[in-house]
């Protein structure tokens, strides 16, 4: 059975929404899944599960997540190979050219770590909907399909 680690960092309550309805997505398929904000969690976390996901906010123009910051620094460094990740998070529109830029930065980060992008970046506006949670549903079984691959 897969195993899977959802990492979160939230100001307003979107972003663990959006990572709850991944964790429950990736559970209905039977998939081994924790669920820790960042400032718990380590990114040689990852070492031990097949699906890596990551949900962080965007703060002002652009900026990461103040608490994640360590994190983020530490992911680049980590080796993931054979693992596999994807990243989603809300953000807000009217940031413009901002909007979910946390969410592209740590999949770059990811990118970086040998790990395969199993689905996403998927960008949120604000609380997810139904149409988002349609989304993050698909994006969970797309993580699971490559995981299985």
């Amino acid at each position: 059975m897969a195993s899977a680690l959802v990492v979160y960092a939230t100001i307003t309550g979107n972003n663990e929404d959006v990572a709850d309805i991944i964790v429950e997505a990736l559970k209905k398929q039977g998939v081994d899944t924790e669920e820790t904000e960042i400032t718990m969690a380590d990114p040689a976390d990852f070492e031990d599960v097949d699906i890596c996901v990551v949900c962080p906010y965007t703060y002002g123009e652009g900026t990461l997540p103040d608490e994640g910051l360590d994190f983020f620094d530490d992911l680049k460094e980590e080796k993931l190979d054979g693992k596999v990740f994807g990243v989603a998070g809300s953000g807000d529109k009217s940031y413009g050219e901002y909007y979910c830029k946390a969410v592209d930065s740590f999949d770059d980060a990811f990118a970086q770590t040998g790990a395969t992008r199993g689905g996403g970046p998927v960008h949120i506006n604000l609380n997810p909907d139904k149409d988002d949670i349609e989304t993050l549903d698909k994006f969970a079984q797309e993580l699971i399909d490559k995981a299985n691959k």
